[in-house]
């Protein structure tokens, strides 16, 4: 296992631990220990926060709510890459219906377990949780319809085989909708982690360039990268957006 992954699992790993334990799953390096509140919880509206099981909510570490840019329609199948405690699945779970289906693909044995009882707290039957990683999903060729991810893919050490993946298990027209943080594109690697740690989702993130050469690379088209707000100096949340084409 790469130095960076083991850094990423065991950082998830103890705020799963924590919010088990009664915590709220903050901590001072992690996605969520931002004093302003540009993470987590507080990016989804009170009424999807209602919907769900508090350790849901507070598991909740990402940069954004791909949910609500997602476009989710009824009867699709919906991969959430670092699900995380569950809560976008969960979310997604509502919104395809009792016709489609929702997976979430975690690394963390923790952060499985943890979510698996959140959706059987939510009564949640579309639901599956799946044990991997991002750069090599257990999933068939075109077997799902959407995928979405919240301030995940920045971790891992290997973007290029992430991106390759999501174009593998998306069917043909699939489509992408995530949160991530992105680079301005003249903060060079170095620049970037002066400004926050790997599992602070800061260190890790492409920059815009680097982030639209990699889906064109792995052969998505319809890119849209648009920041929606600062998390540090030069650092953006921004919504990712792009589909898989519909033939070749």
């Amino acid at each position: 296992m790469s130095e960076v992954r083991k850094q990423v699992r065991e950082h998830y790993r103890e705020v799963a631990i924590d919010v088990r334990d009664g915590g709220d799953g903050c901590c001072d390096s992690g996605c969520c220990g931002s004093k302003d509140r540009v993470w987590g919880a507080e990016l989804y509206e009170a009424v999807e926060r209602a919907e769900l099981p508090d350790a849901a909510v507070l598991a909740s570490l990402g940069c954004g709510n791909p949910i609500a840019v997602a476009e989710l329609r009824e009867g699709e199948t919906v991969l959430d890459l670092g699900s995380g405690g569950g809560i976008d699945v969960l979310l997604s779970a509502r919104r395809v219906g009792s016709t489609g289906h929702a997976y979430g693909l975690d690394m963390t044995d923790e952060m499985l377990d943890l979510a698996r009882r959140n959706a059987a707290d939510a009564g949640a039957e579309n639901v599956e949780f799946l044990k991997g990683y991002i750069e090599d999903v257990p999933l068939p060729d075109a077997s799902v319809d959407v995928i979405i991810s919240n301030c995940v893919i920045n971790l891992s050490a290997d973007k290029r085989a992430v991106f390759e993946e999501m174009r593998r298990v998306l069917r043909p027209g699939g489509r992408i909708g995530i949160s991530d943080v992105v680079a301005s594109d003249d903060l060079s690697p170095a620049a970037r982690a002066e400004r926050g740690s790997l599992v602070g989702c800061i260190a890790g993130a492409l920059s815009f360039d680097e982030y639209r050469s990699g889906l064109e690379g792995a052969g998505f088209g319809e890119i849209e990268i648009e920041p929606t707000h600062d998390v540090a100096d030069g650092m953006h949340a921004a919504i990712v957006r792009a589909r898989r084409p519909p033939t070749g």
